[in-house]
């Protein structure tokens, strides 16, 4: 009996993948990379990736020439190789919100945000759960955020206050994980 020589190939484990299989792993890591080139500096430096693809995914947002970006886009892909691809997505979907513990980060920042904005109270719990607060910086930012409000101006000290909120229940979420 004559063996398939596909039924033979499945059989052993230890074989490399396929041109085409390398060729797709290739392709979905560039793809990464061009996300990554999307992100703001902000967020690239929240991610944590090495030296050389950060300062060539930054490079690669500077680049205008279609054909450069191009070629520096496949530059990124062949840098993507060496990392950790996994945790560049986690890291990714935590920095651009996509994930559930990104979407529960930014709903507990804005229920801190319009409990400090709305009653003076909030301030001695939020204090009382987060010590190390700059409390002087809060009172007045609150103070400017409810001048804002009341005077219908654009929201420049509220942004400001959830952005604080934002980055200190982070740093304190890191902390618990670790």
């Amino acid at each position: 009996m004559i063996e398939n020589p596909a039924d033979a190939a499945s059989g052993n484990e230890n074989e490399r993948p396929s041109k085409t299989q390398l060729k797709r792993e290739m392709h979905e890591l560039q793809a990464l990379g061009v996300q990554l080139t999307q992100l703001s500096r902000d967020q690239i430096a929240r991610l944590q990736l090495p030296e050389e693809l950060r300062e060539a995914v930054l490079f690669a947002q500077q680049v205008t020439s279609h054909e450069g970006r191009r070629r520096h886009l496949q530059y990124v892909g062949k840098l993507m190789r060496r990392t950790d691809a996994d945790a560049i997505r986690a890291g990714l979907a935590r920095v651009t919100g996509a994930s559930r513990a990104a979407v529960t980060l930014m709903h507990c920042a804005e229920q801190w945000r319009d409990r400090l904005l709305a009653d003076d109270a909030a301030l001695t719990d939020f204090v009382a759960h987060h010590p190390d607060a700059d409390v002087q910086w809060l009172r007045t930012t609150i103070r400017a955020a409810r001048r804002e409000h009341e005077m219908q101006r654009p929201p420049r000290h509220g942004r400001e206050l959830y952005r604080w909120l934002h980055v200190c229940l982070e740093s304190e979420l890191r902390t618990d994980e670790t």
